[in-house]
């Protein structure tokens, strides 16, 4: 996937009226944070950001040009009307080349479990890790092949492959996939004990069925 380049101006008015004004003329209030705590307030254009950042993660890194300057940057929010669902304001946050970055990397499963063919159930409890690398070791996503997954064996956040540079921060003990029994297969002969049962002891207060003679 090719990198995002956002054309971003900057912006010297602040406030709300301000903030309005720009949304009439198509643009976005945004701001960008430096890494030594420092912020630029800055608009872009609102029809460019929505196509080019539509499936873009946490952990992508997109090109902010701005006024003959290039910052590569990562979009952290982006606050959207309620009411409209168009976006109102963003938040980028610097990266600088050369400097380990902490951040969160989305988890893909790929293949179908052997498990679940055997008829089990795929459970996927976590869809993101957290990871220190450098910016250019930084994965923009990983995928995770999970065809090879039995019945009651589960994959952890240990035994995933991140590559060479990249460090785990997340607890390597939390369960990225597992695969189950399905519940009402467990569930059946309990119910058929319990419904044996019930016929086999009388209700309170009823009478014992008359021997035979």
């Amino acid at each position: 996937m090719s990198q995002v380049v956002l054309a971003a101006q900057n912006r010297a008015a602040k406030g709300s009226a301000e903030a309005r004004r720009i949304r009439r003329r198509g643009r976005i209030p945004a701001v960008l944070y430096g890494r030594g705590g420092s912020s630029v307030a800055i608009d872009l254009d609102a029809r460019e950001f929505s196509n080019r950042v539509k499936n873009i993660s946490e952990s992508t890194i997109v090109k902010l040009e701005l006024e003959g300057k290039t910052y590569e940057a990562f979009v952290k929010d982006t606050q959207r009307s309620i009411t409209e669902g168009n976006i109102l304001h963003v938040d980028l946050y610097e990266v600088e080349s050369g400097v380990a970055l902490r951040t969160h990397v989305s988890l893909h499963l790929v293949g179908n479990p052997a498990g679940v063919r055997e008829g089990g159930i795929l459970e996927s409890p976590l869809h993101e890790i957290e990871v220190e690398c450098l910016p250019k070791d930084l994965p923009e996503r990983i995928e995770i092949d999970i065809s090879e997954l039995k019945v009651n064996q589960s994959l952890h956040v240990k035994d995933i492959n991140l590559g060479e540079g990249v460090r785990l921060i997340s607890n390597g003990d939390q369960v990225v996939a597992l695969v189950k029994y399905a519940r009402e297969e467990a569930a059946a002969p309990a119910a058929d004990e319990a419904a044996a049962a019930a016929v086999a002891v009388p209700a309170a207060g009823a009478a014992p069925a008359a021997a035979k003679t």
